[in-house]
């Protein structure tokens, strides 16, 4: 089959298109015919090396897919050729990528995909989808009718907390650019605060009189002298981006209201994380409150440039969806 592989760790370069040996399912897995991939940058991570995972050489990029069903082995229950299925967790750990015409994926990581939703739009929102769950009940165990704040509002993973944390019957207040302020706006955010503005923290308090209940911050400047202040008591902050941020702890603020700091990457999360973080997706996905904001389809034959695109920031809020 044909596929987007490495043979070394190192730039987009590395990455070549050709081909490889069809993967073999084991007694628990099902063999997938894959419809959509795409490029997210814990990819690009892995692929440089940044992110260490085991990688069986020749490797198989990717992550996420969406597909049919060609075959499933005797312990994947629930599954039959056909199925339309997705799953956003491929390419780490030792298992082989989804950038591929077909992919092995393990019964209890594969998820089926609601009738009427296009795969190109849910390749584009199970990997984001599912970083906004975990960011906001496995580890930030939100509330309902908590005040929310999203910083990096206007990403793929800040769009997605927003639409998950209004949907959870949170109060969401955003920080993104002034031009995506219509935007976050329109995915259900109660207030929109420029990031750029000299006053945010001002406006942070202003915008949470009561306190700050969950603070999630995708865009990794993780200003944690500012942040921690203006949390309610036993407010939370859940990082997840900033690997080389090294931000001031204001310590006797944390502990003395009982607020916590939490960080967490979705390569991390259990098989039961992501299956119960799946019941979400789809629900949302097919009620169609999770959409990319744009896309650009490119095949799977130019995933390297998708890497390079990523590294560059060149989408600019553009989610990739690659065919083989």
């Amino acid at each position: 089959m044909r596929a987007a592989y490495l043979e070394q760790l190192g730039p987009p370069d590395v990455i070549r298109f050709g081909e490889v040996a069809d993967p073999v399912p084991g007694p628990a897995d099902v063999l997938v015919d894959v419809l959509a991939t795409t490029v997210n940058p814990v990819d690009t991570f892995v692929r440089s090396g940044v992110f260490r995972t085991p990688l069986p050489m020749p490797f198989v990029v990717g992550r996420d897919l969406v597909g049919t069903v060609a075959a499933a082995g005797p312990g994947a229950t629930g599954f039959a050729p056909g199925d339309l299925v997705w799953c956003n967790s491929l390419g780490h750990a030792g298992r082989q990528g989804a950038a591929a015409q077909r992919a092995v994926v393990a019964a209890d990581r594969l998820y089926r995909l609601p009738a009427g939703v296009a795969p190109e739009v849910a390749v584009t929102m199970v990997h984001p989808a599912a970083t906004a769950f975990l960011g906001l009940f496995t580890h930030g165990r939100l509330r309902a009718g908590e005040t929310v704040v999203v910083a990096g509002a206007g990403g793929n993973v800040g769009s997605a907390l927003v639409v998950l944390a209004v949907a959870a019957g949170a109060r969401v207040v955003a920080t993104a650019s002034a031009a995506d302020a219509d935007y976050c706006a329109g995915l259900g955010a109660a207030e929109v605060l420029d990031y750029r503005a000299p006053d945010l923290a001002a406006g942070l308090a202003r915008a949470c009189p009561d306190g700050i209940g969950l603070y999630l911050d995708t865009s990794g400047r993780n200003d944690l002298e500012t942040v921690v202040e203006l949390l309610a008591f036993r407010g939370r902050v859940v990082l997840l981006a900033g690997a080389a941020s090294r931000p001031v702890l204001p310590a006797g603020a944390l502990y003395m209201h009982d607020r916590t700091v939490t960080g967490f990457v979705i390569s991390h999360a259990s098989a039961a994380e992501l299956a119960e973080a799946s019941v979400t997706i789809n629900r949302l996905l097919a009620a169609g409150r999770l959409r990319p904001r744009a896309t650009l389809e490119l095949p799977l034959a130019r995933t390297a440039e998708a890497h390079r695109m990523i590294e560059r920031g060149e989408l600019h809020g553009r989610r990739t969806v690659l065919r083989p």
